[in-house]
C-alpha cells in the first residue's frame, strides 16, 4: 500500500522532544514509519505534522530507494550470516517474507550475498554502480537506432554468445531435485568468471545475481534463492555474458525430473515457438512479423502469450533497439537488414498471458499461477538468412522436453 494512503488510516510514530521538521523547520513531533523501519537517522525522518509529511513525501521517498537493509540474518532455521529475502530491487535483504498476494505455490527463499566478480575482469558501467544504472545504455543513440555491426564486432559476440552457452549447458547439467536455484547461479557464475567474462545480469538496475531463474509460475526475472528444486518442477535458465564488451544471451526451460505431459507439452511449445520464430528471420522481414507466427502456433496449443516482455537488440548493450514483441497485432517497427543482432525471447504460458510481480520488484509470475516456459537465442542477420550465435553445441545436454 503506498505510504501516503496508510497516513489516512493510521497516525505516524512520534518521537522525543528536541527534532524539527524536515520541511518547515518547525519543532518535529513525528517520524516516517519507512524511515524508522529502515533505521533512518532521525534527522532526515523528523516532521511537525502529517500535512508537512504529504507534502514533502514526492521527494522524501527517494531516500527510502537508496538504502540497502543492513539486518542481513533471516528468521528460517538453518540460513547461514548474509541470508535474506530480498527487498528493494536487490539492494536489500529482510529477516521476514514480504506478505503479499501469491498467485501460485511458489514462494520466495531467502538468498545469498552477492557474490564477487574478480576485479581483473571487464565489466559493463553498471557493475559497480550503487543502484546498477547502466547510465551508457540508457543514453545511448542504439536505443532508437538498429545498428548493422561490423565484422569486429560481430566476432567479439560470438565469444560472448559462446561463453553463455557454455554457462547454460553447465547449469543444464546439474538440474535436478534437491539442487537450489542458488547453486544454479553458483555455476554460471564461475563458468562465466573463470572464462573472463562478466555475468550480465549481477547489478543490472540492481538485480542481485549472475543468473535468472524463474520455476513453475515465474515467467521470467527470477532471484535465485535457497529453495530446492522438486519433481515435477519447470524452471527456466537464463544466462548472459559479457566478455570483451559484449553480452551474449540465451535461455532454455528444463524439467525436473518426472513431469506431468501438461508441462512437457507448455515447454515443447515454447520451445517450438522460438523456432517458427526463427525461420522467418532473414533480410526484409517485418519485426512485427515474429510475433504473428509465435501466437499462431501457441493459440494452436490452446497456450497464451506473454505480452508485457519483448525480444530486443544486444550487442555491446545489454539492451537496445529493436524491440521485438511476441505477440500477434504489434506495433513493432522495422525490417531487419544484414549485421543487426538481437533475441527472440518468447514466453508462453499455460493460462491467461497477464503477469503480476513480486514484491522483490524483479520476480514476473503468471496472473492466474500457471505455468510460464521460455526459450531464447541471441541471433545474427546475413545476407541470406540467419546465424543463431548462441546455438547448442554437440556435447549440449538433450532438451529434456523432448526426451
Amino acid at each position: 500500500v503506498h505510504c501516503s494512503a496508510q497516513l489516512r488510516r493510521r497516525q505516524l510514530p512520534t518521537m522525543a522532544d528536541g527534532g524539527v521538521c524536515v520541511s518547515c523547520q518547525q519543532p518535529a513531533k513525528l517520524l516516517c514509519p519507512k524511515c524508522v523501519q529502515l533505521k533512518l537517522p532521525t534527522e532526515t525522518a523528523s516532521f511537525c505534522c502529517q500535512e508537512c509529511f504529504k507534502g514533502a513525501w514526492a521527494t522524501h521517498k527517494q531516500l527510502h530507494k537508496t538504502v540497502v537493509v543492513e539486518d542481513n540474518s533471516s528468521t528460517t532455521p538453518g540460513f547461514p550470516e548474509g541470508w535474506g529475502y530480498a527487498v528493494q530491487r536487490g539492494r536489500g535483504r529482510s529477516r521476514e517474507m514480504p506478505m503479499w498476494n501469491w498467485t501460485g505455490d511458489l514462494k520466495p527463499y531467502p538468498i545469498s550475498p552477492k557474490r564477487v566478480v574478480p576485479p581483473s575482469i571487464p565489466r559493463p558501467d553498471y557493475a559497480d554502480h550503487p543502484q546498477g544504472y547502466p547510465e551508457g545504455e540508457m543514453q545511448s543513440k542504439q536505443q532508437n537506432i538498429v545498428l548493422q555491426r561490423s565484422a569486429k564486432d560481430i566476432e567479439g559476440l560470438r565469444s560472448a554468445c559462446l561463453l553463455g552457452r557454455q554457462a547454460l549447458d553447465a547449469a543444464a547439467r546439474i538440474i535436478k531435485p534437491g539442487v537450489t536455484t542458488d547453486e544454479i547461479d553458483r555455476v554460471v557464475h564461475e563458468v562465466i568468471t573463470k572464462g573472463g567474462g562478466y555475468p550480465s545480469p549481477l547489478n543490472y538496475h540492481s538485480f542481485p545475481k549472475s543468473v535468472c531463474t524463474s520455476v513453475n509460475e515465474v515467467i521470467c526475472h527470477g532471484i535465485p534463492d535457497a529453495r530446492e528444486l522438486v519433481e515435477g518442477d519447470i524452471v527456466n535458465v537464463d544466462v548472459t555474458a559479457f566478455l570483451n564488451g559484449f553480452h551474449g544471451d540465451l535461455n532454455e526451460t528444463f524439467l525436473v525430473g518426472e513431469c506431468d505431459e501438461e508441462s512437457k507439452k507448455l515447454v515443447r511449445v515454447a520451445y517450438e515457438c522460438l523456432h517458427k520464430a526463427i525461420e522467418l528471420v532473414k533480410p526484409g522481414t517485418r519485426y512485427r512479423d515474429i510475433g504473428e507466427a509465435i501466437s499462431r502456433h501457441a493459440s494452436m496449443n490452446n497456450l497464451s502469450v506473454v505480452r508485457s516482455y519483448c525480444g530486443h537488440g544486444i550487442g555491446d548493450l545489454f539492451h537496445c533497439a529493436p524491440n521485438i514483441p511476441h505477440y500477434a497485432k504489434n506495433k513493432a517497427v522495422g525490417v531487419m537488414k544484414p549485421g543487426q543482432t538481437f533475441t527472440i525471447e518468447p514466453m508462453i504460458n499455460q493460462g491467461v498471458w497477464r503477469d503480476r510481480t513480486w514484491p522483490d520488484n524483479w520476480t514476473a509470475v503468471t496472473e492466474d499461477g500457471k505455468r510460464s516456459a521460455q526459450f531464447e537465442h541471441t541471433m545474427l542477420i546475413t545476407e541470406t538468412g540467419v546465424e543463431i550465435l548462441t546455438a547448442r553445441l554437440p556435447d549440449s545436454p538433450p532438451l529434456t522436453c523432448f526426451e
